[in-house]
């Protein structure tokens, strides 16, 4: 009974520590860090303006081009410093040749559709300007989003710099673009204080630049190619840094399903780059890297769901040993455990009655992430998981970001 309270105790640490622990600590040690006088983050250079490309690896995104290219030509740099260049290998809905239009741009094309990956790969050999800024096709930024992330790159030890995601919002969010603008605030704040410590630990695909030389081509293969490029830079001694002044904004998905489509994805990918990266988890040779990617991710993706999935039976057994209506701190737990799944499951039954009250979009989409990593990791171990992106389909435009 002893070992099993003990087995219990050390499951709930571990959660705990994963999703709001973690965030607790880095508070801290920044708070402490502040007081001493030390990390403060580098502020950069208004002045600095190199010469960058805006990469965009594309696969028929005609919806979405016309808007992504006046963005990108009224983003406040210097025009022409900024070399735009779409890759759109495999596209058969007429993205090439709407791109042609548009004479500023500069166009990639191979009818075969052989994944981002391969197209990055393919794209890279035609960059030359010594900061290359990577974005998605559907995804607008904010007007001075290169300015701020170019400025960081003032400082050496920067290799890599990432942006923010933001997801539009409305009062009447479904709990698919609720819980995912949630879930992107509380990532945004966990990642501030990452990069104030040492580094991000991974950037967001959606838009996040690296220095051209420190590029290194990716398997084909590669899932989550955002993560796996930022933090081999990382592991090259320099470090990620985060700038939320700079941003990408795009609409939530569609509904649930849509956004359980996504995840099951990234959680796959997640499986690959645990994998892959391995060597990151040896704390004595990256330091304070692996804390930091051990805490914000390989837990998230490995251990932590693992983890919850065992936690409710072994609180049953010791509150079912103790007796079930008494007072007790196993019986607290257990109650506590069974009224947020409760929540998850009358979320899940009042969106799919269009009934919404944000209060159960958070317990809802905490279990659709978890759910999608077992789903994930079933992908990665059949190897049934496209390289190619099927893209979870997006809500409407709204005005109010998130």
């Amino acid at each position: 009974m002893e070992s099993i309270k003990v087995i219990f105790w050390i499951a709930l640490f571990i959660i705990f520590y994963s999703y709001l622990g973690y965030g607790i600590l880095l508070f801290a040690i920044i708070k402490v860090r502040r007081a001493l006088g030390l990390g403060k983050p580098f502020a950069g250079n208004e002045d600095y303006e190199p010469e960058v490309t805006l990469f965009v690896a594309a696969y028929n995104e005609k919806d979405y081009l016309d808007a992504k290219v006046t963005n990108s030509q009224g983003l406040n740099y210097p025009q022409d410093k900024v070399t735009q260049l779409w890759v759109t290998d495999g596209s058969d809905d007429g993205t090439p040749e709407l791109l042609r239009k548009h004479e500023d741009v500069r166009i990639l094309h191979e009818p075969a559709r052989n994944g981002k990956i391969a197209a990055m790969n393919r794209g890279m050999k035609h960059v030359t300007t010594p900061i290359v800024i990577f974005s998605d096709g559907n995804t607008n930024l904010g007007k001075d989003s290169i300015k701020e992330i170019v400025r960081l790159f003032r400082d050496p030890k920067v290799g890599c710099v990432s942006g923010e995601k933001r997801i539009y919002s409305k009062d009447a969010d479904a709990a698919a673009g609720a819980g995912e603008g949630m879930y992107w605030k509380y990532e945004s704040q966990l990642k501030k204080w990452d990069a104030e410590l040492y580094s991000v630990v991974g950037a967001a695909g959606e838009l996040f630049a690296i220095r051209t030389e420190l590029w290194q081509e990716v398997e084909k293969d590669t899932l989550l190619d955002d993560f796996m490029i930022s933090l081999r830079v990382a592991m090259k001694g320099k470090t990620i840094q985060y700038n939320p002044e700079a941003y990408a904004i795009e609409n939530a998905s569609a509904n649930v399903k849509e956004e359980l489509k996504r995840k099951i994805r990234i959680s796959a990918g997640g499986i690959q780059s645990v994998v892959r990266l391995r060597s990151l988890l040896n704390v004595f040779k990256y330091g304070t890297l692996s804390f930091q990617y051990i805490s914000h991710r390989v837990l998230r993706w490995t251990l932590t769901p693992l983890l919850l999935l065992l936690l409710l039976p072994i609180n049953f057994f010791l509150a079912l040993e103790e007796g079930f209506f008494s007072v007790t701190v196993f019986n607290v737990l257990f109650w506590c455990q069974v009224a947020f799944y409760a929540a998850a499951l009358l979320g899940w039954f009042l969106e799919n009655r269009q009934i919404r009250l944000k209060i159960l979009f958070i317990p809802y989409y905490f279990f659709i992430m978890n759910l999608s990593v077992f789903l994930g990791f079933g992908r990665y171990l059949k190897g049934n998981q496209s390289v190619n992106w099927e893209r979870a389909q997006r809500g409407a435009s709204e005005q109010v970001v998130a």
